[in-house]
């Protein structure tokens, strides 16, 4: 018996086939990741207990193919464990799964493109290193049995690391935990104090001038009914913060941090995922860049818990500098063209529409942000 399911776990909204070999055993298939496996199985294994297993073509590797990779790790695979989710974005790698070993412990294996193979190697080699200089909420990747972090099975690449359990985020609720907000600082702190990271390129510095440039001639020219929508945005950072952007400090920055990509423990940070846009960037980026994201979600989490205890622990240390504190509202403006151009790359209208409004939202709102996180007196 063949049966259909919606998946929800992405826009992508694949239709599941569901092959029934028994009451207890389905086959799933035409998911476009393995996603789709997920959550197929939590679906179905709400009211009782089922055998999910996915057809090789659509789920791309086997159990015994999996198997095969992780002798690599010398780990004796149990059971695959497509039931069980996998926080942080699935697009940055081609394919994912948790797997279990005989002694029940779990792990997360990810495949990574030929193009991105040098930036997962120096990622990696980044949070070794930050491990070693006891920043304790990371997971760094597993070596294989030679030593190296990657590791090639025929024509593929693969890493491996341990799978940390969190608790979910109540996304309506946690803009309103200052422990939170705190939390998030102290780590920004520590990256901070870590000091230089040799792998990556001081000289290469990622330039948000350069990047909104860019996109806005792209916008031109494939999406002119949105350029109107952001010039006037554009012109206000063209008045300051774009020409002094460059002329604040660098530092080692996660690139992509705010609270999405963070696993929580029930009063802490267990873990920070997705490193994939690391490197030099100025001082206030990440700052922003997570401000930014708790607003988007609700604007009134911008002077809430969160963001206002973050703001003030970063006070405290006094390591932003004045120029930093005084473009800090300027800043999570530009970051947000990061947000847009995804929005206008999967044509989202709804989430592009939502995002100029944010941003527009910002505009208005600039003078009375600065006075709630008292960036003067910073």
């Amino acid at each position: 018996m063949i049966t259909r399911l919606i998946c929800a776990e992405c826009p992508n909204g694949c239709n599941l086939s569901l092959e029934w070999k028994d009451a207890v055993s389905v086959v799933v298939s035409d998911n476009q990741c393995s996603r789709g496996i997920g959550y197929a199985a939590r679906i179905l294994c709400r009211e009782k207990d089922v055998h999910i297993e996915a057809k090789e073509k659509t789920a791309h590797f086997s159990q015994e193919a999996i198997a095969e990779i992780l002798k690599s790790w010398n780990i004796p695979l149990s059971r695959v464990r497509y039931d069980i989710p996998i926080q942080g974005s699935p697009e940055r790698s081609l394919f994912r799964v948790v797997i279990e070993n005989a002694d029940k412990e779990l792990f997360v294996l990810e495949q990574i493109a030929i193009k991105n193979l040098d930036a997962r190697r120096r990622i990696a080699k980044t949070l070794d290193l930050l491990s070693q200089k006891k920043i304790s909420q990371l997971n760094p990747y597993l070596k294989n049995i030679s030593q190296e972090h990657l590791t090639q099975h025929r024509a593929t690449f693969w890493q491996v690391a341990p799978f940390v359990q969190g608790v979910a985020l109540e996304r309506e609720k946690y803009m309103l935990d200052s422990w939170r907000g705190k939390a998030l600082a102290e780590f920004l702190i520590d990256l901070r104090q870590a000091g230089e990271i040799p792998f990556f390129n001081t000289k290469k510095v990622f330039s948000l001038k350069s990047y909104i440039h860019k996109l806005v001639r792209n916008i031109a020219t494939y999406k002119g009914d949105v350029l109107s929508d952001v010039k006037d945005i554009v012109d206000l950072l063209e008045k300051d913060f774009l020409t002094q952007d460059e002329r604040l400090p660098i530092v080692f920055c996660h690139g992509d941090y705010h609270p999405m990509n963070m696993i929580w423990g029930n009063d802490r940070i267990a873990c920070v995922i997705d490193w994939e846009f690391s490197g030099y960037k100025n001082e206030i980026y990440d700052m922003a860049n997570l401000i930014g994201c708790v607003g988007v979600e609700n604007p009134q989490g911008l002077s809430a818990g969160l963001v206002m205890s973050f703001v003030r622990r970063m006070q405290e240390v006094r390591i932003i500098s004045a120029a930093g504190w005084h473009y800090l509202v300027d800043c999570v403006l530009a970051l947000r063209f990061a947000w847009l151009s995804e929005w206008l790359r999967r044509s989202d209208k709804e989430m592009t529409d939502l995002e100029l409004d944010y941003m527009h939202l910002l505009i208005e709102n600039r003078e009375d942000l600065k006075k709630y996180w008292d960036v003067k007196g910073a």
